[in-house]
């Protein structure tokens, strides 16, 4: 078999897993009075793709659906979220879309030194889309690169790894599978693909940098700005529930570093269900972020939006 035969195969098997990973999946959260009947349409034609001997050993007769359709139903999301058709599965009502700023990322690291910033990125990059007062989430749907192959250039450009240790795909993958599959609940990110697109979808429509530049509010090593201005130019962008996040550096300046954006299940800007979403245990941080070092930046206190420097990230402004 050529190379990229074999790349072909290998790409295959992994959509294929990945298919039968979301199948199984299904069976822990459907109905009872549901199971069976999804295992005769859905789990067991993917599971007997994978290994046809199983056909000998059940005795299961001939099935007609094709193998490239349960993979379009696992890559676009199963027709009326049937992976997520449990109450106790979908109680969140809220989630928050989480912009970061480059410029003070290095300094929310408890190594700085882990810190890096690509040469391409010079904008508002996405941290996450995180559903809140999650109380039951899948754990079993895994993700492989080849679910977001044909978003990876835009991935990489507007939600970029920060970190030396960490590629960009280990931070997508981390993401879908610890926020992403809590979404699955909702249609229209019952997929890896799909969850990403909306992400995207967010990231163009929340165009922080413009709205600020418009304003006349850029980065700036001597200018402090104060909460209540820039709150005042992304409220009616943002709604009036969003958080204005910075970190201490070690010269005790408060430096903005990140934004969240409280949106309703249907992701209208706003949420009445918002409640104690910081003590969310869903919301936690990843490796190499102390999240404890994010707060909500002081209303008295000024702070300052640091220009990005690729060179030296981790004191672009000394």
């Amino acid at each position: 078999m050529s190379s990229s035969g074999a790349k072909l195969s290998r790409v295959k098997r992994s959509q294929q897993l990945s298919a039968a990973a979301a199948a199984l999946c299904a069976l822990q959260v459907v109905d009872t009075d549901k199971m069976w009947s999804f295992v005769w349409s859905s789990a067991l034609p993917l599971l007997v793709s994978l290994s046809p001997a199983v056909l000998f050993l059940l005795q299961l007769p001939d099935y007609t659906a094709t193998q490239e359709g349960h993979w379009q139903d696992y890559k676009y999301g199963h027709h009326g979220s049937e992976l997520h058709n449990s109450k106790r599965f979908c109680t969140w009502k809220c989630v928050l879309f989480t912009l970061q700023w480059p410029g003070a990322f290095c300094q929310s690291l408890d190594q700085e030194t882990l810190c890096m910033i690509p040469p391409s990125v010079n904008n508002w990059t996405i941290h996450g889309l995180w559903p809140f007062k999650v109380f039951h989430c899948c754990n079993c749907w895994p993700m492989f690169q080849s679910d977001v192959q044909e978003l990876e250039a835009e991935l990489t450009e507007h939600w970029p790894s920060l970190l030396k240790t960490k590629p960009s795909f280990h931070f997508w993958r981390e993401e879908w599978e610890k926020h992403g599959v809590c979404a699955a609940c909702v249609e229209g990110m019952n997929s890896p693909i799909r969850y990403f697109q909306i992400c995207l979808k967010l990231r163009q429509q929340f165009d922080i940098h413009k709205m600020l530049e418009d304003a006349g509010i850029t980065p700036s090593c001597e200018r402090p700005y104060k909460v209540a201005e820039v709150h005042q130019v992304l409220a009616p962008h943002l709604g009036d529930k969003h958080e204005i996040q910075c970190v201490t550096d070690d010269q005790d300046r408060e430096v903005w570093f990140q934004v969240k954006i409280p949106l309703s299940r249907n992701l209208t800007v706003g949420c009445d269900h918002q409640g104690d979403a910081e003590r969310d245990p869903a919301l936690g941080s990843g490796s190499g972020w102390n999240r404890s070092h994010g707060h909500p930046c002081p209303p008295r206190v000024p702070f300052y939006y640091f220009p990005i420097d690729h060179q030296q990230p981790q004191r672009p402004c000394g």
